[in-house]
């Protein structure tokens, strides 16, 4: 072999041989074992390591370029609807947190106090935000005096601790996790209403577009919405494989209830004292554990190319007595040609591992498109794809080699979302009893039903529901509704229905 034989110093798995595809696979499967799957593969994808505190994980440069690639279209819209961003303290006094009742009711189980410093116990403890309303609303009152000052639009890109212990799972529920958070302030709720539903737009677009994954706009119920708020609107996502519901990202419109504790008046046109309306909307790294879940496989992670860091990976195939040069220069090219084509793109040189290892290794990274260029390749001047999504194995011609590549990076971000769907909508339910309800649940489906929308009713499918897979709650109402005849009864209470609202268990 080229070079000789190759050794890692530093400890850790490269072995002295060239490495054959072995010991690469996954030990769980995503149909037997969803829980140890889905670890397994936010690990050996590289994507995540666990870390020595429980509930905190480290996100390695594989996830966070995904991260990076939905902020960077995010913040984009946002700065076109003159939102702009700031940065609050991570630190909330506690006066100051409990001024909203119901909002810190709604939080108290899962903030985190500073109580010490150094050797010294603190005066008055400290709260680690777990979302920023009470931390920047204070301000609002100062920066906000008349209706020239409106509307205030902030975001801030953070992070926000939640001391859950509840099965905390990678990118899904965890203590500590990123994301962004839009805080605004208008004159008129009319103004408000129509930014929620802007934004909502933008969260679909993100799941939709980016990410690949089917969503429901929709409303949350009463119960379901955020503590303190007048209303919740939710982009939800389906999980086919746990028969669970999860909320994708929320969009608040907060009414004018934080503008009463927090005193956030201004003077109208007419000289009058009015109060804001207020929004506030987030989405967080539960993006990414949620695009793992509904397209990763057996082999491991498949990356959208949209969001995907590497979106082509180049691997040559000498063969023994092949022109090994050749091969290595023309996998070179082909990754130069690609990139100036603004496709992200690379090469795996790498002596010291077999074709047949790289190869495994690049799908369980997910990596979206595979080149493989050999002997016979070169001196046809073409190249072998292999789509990640189906194995879907292509020969191309170098000559077309940048339009044939993009065509199939479209095709397997729209296959990817075509496939989801399909699986997604396989699981919908329509239901019109509680014994329909109760099987349908059995069964891992995704539940539409009629409902009469009232919170008792919505406590007691909870109550009736509970057991070792945890309860069943409303999902959301979703805003495109069907039809609902006349004389439709409640699946719960058989009392007359007032709209079709998803049911389910969820994250």
């Amino acid at each position: 072999m080229a070079g000789g034989e190759k050794k890692k110093s530093g400890g850790g798995g490269k072995k002295k041989e060239v490495k054959k595809e072995t010991g690469l696979g996954l030990s769980f499967t995503k149909d037997e074992n969803f829980g140890e799957w889905y670890s397994e593969v936010v690990v050996n994808g590289e994507m995540i390591e666990y870390y020595d505190i429980s509930g905190c994980y480290i996100l390695r440069p594989w996830a966070m370029s995904i991260w990076e690639n939905m902020q960077t279209f995010f913040d984009a819209e946002i700065k076109k609807m003159k939102v702009k961003n700031c940065y609050f303290p991570l630190f909330v006094s506690p006066g100051v947190l409990q001024k909203e009742k119901d909002h810190i009711e709604g939080f108290a189980p899962e903030v985190a106090w500073v109580t010490k410093s150094g050797e010294s116990d603190l005066e008055v403890p400290i709260a680690i935000r777990p979302t920023s309303e009470t931390v920047m609303y204070p301000y609002y009152s100062k920066w906000i005096r008349g209706h020239r000052d409106l509307p205030l639009k902030l975001n801030q890109w953070c992070n926000v601790v939640r001391w859950e212990f509840s099965n905390p799972t990678p990118f899904i529920r965890s203590r500590e996790f990123l994301w962004q958070e839009g805080h605004t302030a208008f004159a008129t709720k009319e103004e408000a209403d129509t930014e929620v539903l802007q934004i909502l737009e933008l969260y679909r677009h993100i799941y939709e577009e980016f990410l690949a994954i089917p969503v429901t706009k929709g409303r949350k119920s009463e119960l379901e919405k955020f503590a303190g708020g007048l209303y919740t609107t939710s982009v939800e996502a389906f999980i086919p494989n746990t028969g669970r519901g999860i909320q994708g990202a929320t969009s608040h419109c907060l009414g004018q209830n934080f503008a009463k504790m927090f005193e956030i008046n201004f003077e109208n046109e007419k000289g009058e004292k009015s109060m804001v309306w207020q929004n506030s909307w987030a989405y967080s790294t539960r993006t990414i554990g949620v695009m793992v879940m509904v397209h990763g496989d057996n082999k491991g992670l498949v990356l959208p190319p949209k969001v995907a860091a590497l979106q082509v990976i180049v691997i040559p195939v000498p063969y023994k007595d092949a022109d090994t040069q050749g091969i290595f220069d023309a996998c070179a090219a082909t990754v130069a040609i690609l990139s100036d084509a603004g496709i992200r793109a690379e090469a795996d040189l790498r002596e010291n591992y077999s074709p047949g290892w790289k190869y495994s290794n690049w799908e369980m990274k997910g990596v979206p498109l595979r080149i493989e260029i050999g002997p016979r390749d070169l001196a046809n001047n073409q190249v072998r794809a292999v789509r990640r999504d189906n194995g879907e194995k292509t020969d191309i011609s170098r000559v077309f080699l940048v339009e044939q590549v993009k065509g199939m990076l479209d095709k397997i971000q729209q296959n990817l979302f075509d496939v989801a769907k399909q699986k997604r909508d396989a699981c919908i339910e329509v239901v019109r009893t509680w014994d329909e309800f109760v099987k349908a649940l059995g069964q891992k489906k995704l539940i539409l039903a009629p409902w009469c929308d009232e919170e008792v009713v919505e406590k007691d499918v909870k109550a009736r529901t509970r057991g070792e897979m945890g309860a069943a709650k409303s999902l959301c109402t979703p805003f495109e509704q069907p039809e609902l005849p006349e004389g439709t009864k409640c699946f719960a209470s058989g009392k007359p229905a007032k709209k079709w609202t998803y049911w389910g268990r969820s994250y």
